[in-house]
């Protein structure tokens, strides 16, 4: 089978689209066709080394999959040979840019079907980190007030669908050029990160959601209500300390459970994919230029294997 690979860590150029065995599914996995794959910064940070879980090189990058099971592992019941799913390929984040790939079996889910595989693809690290932000960490509740920093990103986007599924008063800090972008998916209130002081801009709020992290995450602070909370996936650097509001960084983590829940959104049209660039698989360098900076479409970066 042919996958994007690295032998050792570096730039984009230090990525091969090669042949390698197809891998075999151990217990508790499937292994996976491989219809389209996403791609995101933290496949950045493990082709550069600076990941904290995957292993080390050779190694094949990409984490988020949509595609159709070919085989199961033992003690998989749950799903079987044609299945339709989506995902991500295990606690590493690496394996799923191939033509094949194995993925744990509580990674996954049956893909939502309204969404293509590129649709699919695209979505599960994204969903579920915004997810857990919204649920699992701030614990939302209908008639609240949060402020998603970053609100037009992948993440954010997300975040901004989820709240106002959920009842959420959603303020959107973004740039002027994606005002409507962010009120087209309901955030209530828009404010321009770039307009100065956007402190004095925000009324007291219950939760801030931070996509951004640094100077920006630090004063958002001052508009947190007494009890509310800042919860970041971006930036665990200790926050200045103040007794009145709650704190919290974590990683995604990916289960059946969360992406069946989501899957639920989308297949009543309630979440809209992100679904950006997308690239066949033998451009995956291209792809990892476009994570440096190299302009690309709103969305997440897909690979159409």
């Amino acid at each position: 089978m042919k996958a994007a690979r690295i032998h050792n860590f570096g730039g984009p150029e230090v990525i091969v689209f090669e042949d390698a065995p197809r891998p075999m599914p151990a217990n508790g996995d499937v292994l996976v066709r491989v219809a389209a794959a996403g791609v995101g910064p933290w496949d950045a940070l493990i082709r550069e080394g600076k990941s904290e879980v995957s292993p080390p090189p050779p190694l094949t990058l990409g984490s988020d999959l949509s595609g159709v099971v070919e085989e199961t592992g033992p003690g998989v019941s749950q799903f079987i040979k044609g299945d339709e799913v989506y995902g991500v390929t295990n606690p590493g984040f690496v394996g799923a840019q191939a033509e094949y790939a194995v993925a744990s079996a509580t990674m996954i889910a049956r893909k939502p079907l309204r969404l293509s595989h590129l649709e699919a693809a695209s979505a599960p690290v994204v969903a579920v980190t915004a997810w857990q932000m919204l649920h699992d960490y701030a614990h939302v509740q209908a008639r609240q007030t949060v402020l998603i920093l970053g609100a037009a990103g992948n993440v954010g986007a997300y975040a901004v669908q989820l709240a106002v599924n959920a009842g959420v008063h959603v303020v959107a800090l973004v740039g002027s050029k994606d005002f409507e972008y962010v009120r087209g998916l309901g955030a209530e209130t828009v404010i321009d990160y770039q307009g100065g002081n956007f402190e004095s801009s925000v009324s007291p709020v219950d939760v801030v959601i931070d996509t951004v992290g640094g100077n920006t995450r630090d004063r958002s602070l001052h508009v947190l209500k007494a009890g509310g909370i800042l919860v970041s996936a971006v930036s665990p650097t200790p926050l200045p300390a103040n007794s009145n509001v709650r704190t919290a960084f974590f990683y995604v983590e990916v289960t059946t459970d969360r992406l069946n829940s989501i899957t639920k959104l989308f297949d009543s049209q309630k979440l809209l994919p992100q679904v950006g660039t997308v690239l066949p698989i033998s451009q995956v360098r291209t792809a990892h230029e476009m994570l440096a900076g190299k302009p690309h479409k709103r969305g997440k970066i897909v690979l159409q294997v």
